[in-house]
């Protein structure tokens, strides 16, 4: 077997031409991670807002709640339905979701915001949510908290500023809260009664959620719901709800991520193959010599590849550091089911970084091959005479 060695000092001879391979190979790697990085972190940001013993009712046939309408006398029967948890305080919320035009800081024009209007015990229903900086609004002002992530993004929206809820209706900022990472932070939490008013919301909210007995009851719960089909309701698991909330924007993202990566990977292959096709072509005489020196073709193939690996899995390594950097990046964009901005992060998780190394060793060998087998085809005469 031909030493490693030898092909580590083939790369380092040829260093323009290894150092441009290596980076498109690094650029490619990096484009696949963080796209990979980004679906998860949808998923994660949505997964982690359901909670599987909460149950959440909407009007039948809706497909978020900002298009949802639920007569508030219903909210006493939901709660009253079998499967809700009897300890519970509160047992259930009835929220009122709207989105709003707001402008974003550093940037022109407008985009949306939910704005979600909750009632006092709010904090209490959902215990994941804590204030951490300033305080709880006061029930029945138009004070209103805001999601950390969306801090200071918009006009108006940092700790004692003031923006416009609608227009002439001025509301003011009195805590920013989170919410273990879930897309409740990029709302902005107003009270119930305030929404209402503003937006002629009375008698009416979007969604009823409750707190089941356990998981299990579920099923029991639905079927009191849907029974009944005066109310013209649906319960379904508020896990579930934002799963399938999340599955049009992460399609979009692994779409847009796949293409860009497919041509690129395919140029950075590109790439490789011209690099070690020049590598053969400039080294006949050597590779005659191994070939003289007892080196079967098998040898001289297993060296090749093994060279356009190596520099494929440095430019890989290259490629998987720079995209751990963006697990530090916070990136808002429009969430197709809500029609409103939620800012999500680039989850970096091993398996992801794994699938990048192994992808980039992938292009390696694709790229590698036909040159490798090239190299193993030369005649050691003709070789030596070059």
């Amino acid at each position: 077997m031909i030493p490693i060695r030898y092909n580590i000092r083939s790369l380092a001879v040829r260093k323009t031409t290894t150092l441009a391979t290596a980076l498109g190979i690094a650029l490619v790697v990096f484009v696949v991670a963080s796209s990979l990085m980004l679906v998860t972190g949808i998923k994660k940001t949505m997964g982690t807002t359901g909670h599987k013993d909460i149950a959440l009712v909407m009007r039948k046939g809706s497909d978020a709640e900002l298009g949802s309408v639920v007569e508030e006398p219903s909210i006493g029967i939901i709660l009253a339905a079998p499967g809700v948890s009897k300890t519970a305080k509160p047992a259930g919320v009835g929220e009122i979701v709207v989105v709003a035009a707001m402008e974003k800081i550093g940037a022109e024009g407008v985009t949306n915001v939910q704005m979600r209007g909750v009632t006092d015990d709010v904090l209490q229903f959902r215990p994941e949510v804590r204030i951490v900086d300033g305080r709880p609004a006061q029930p029945g002002t138009d004070e209103v908290i805001v999601g950390k992530q969306i801090r200071g993004r918009f006009k108006g929206v940092e700790l004692g500023q003031s923006f416009d809820v609608k227009k002439n209706r001025p509301a003011k900022v009195v805590g920013i809260f989170e919410a273990g990472g879930s897309s409740y932070e990029s709302e902005v939490w107003v009270d119930r009664e305030t929404l209402r008013s503003a937006f002629g919301r009375e008698g009416i909210v979007s969604s009823v959620r409750v707190k089941l007995e356990s998981p299990a009851s579920f099923d029991a719960f639905q079927l009191g719901i849907e029974a009944d089909k005066r109310m013209g309701l649906m319960a379904q698991r508020e896990v579930t709800y934002y799963e399938k909330q999340s599955e049009g924007t992460s399609i979009l993202v692994a779409a847009i991520g796949t293409l860009i990566a497919f041509f690129v990977s395919v140029g950075a292959m590109i790439g490789a193959m011209i690099t070690m096709y020049a590598a053969v072509a400039n080294r006949q005489r050597e590779i005659g010599t191994l070939r003289a020196l007892g080196f079967s073709r098998r040898s001289i193939l297993g060296s090749f590849l093994l060279e356009s690996m190596t520099l494929a899995l440095v430019g890989g390594l290259v490629g998987t550091v720079a995209a751990m950097g963006m697990g530090f990046v916070r990136f808002s964009m429009m969430n197709f089911a809500s029609w409103s901005e939620i800012v999500f992060s680039f989850d970096p998780t091993p398996g992801i970084l794994g699938f990048a190394l192994v992808f980039a060793g992938g292009m390696g060998l694709v790229g590698g091959f036909f040159p490798a087998l090239r190299a193993a085809r030369v005649s050691p005469v003709a070789a030596m005479r070059a």
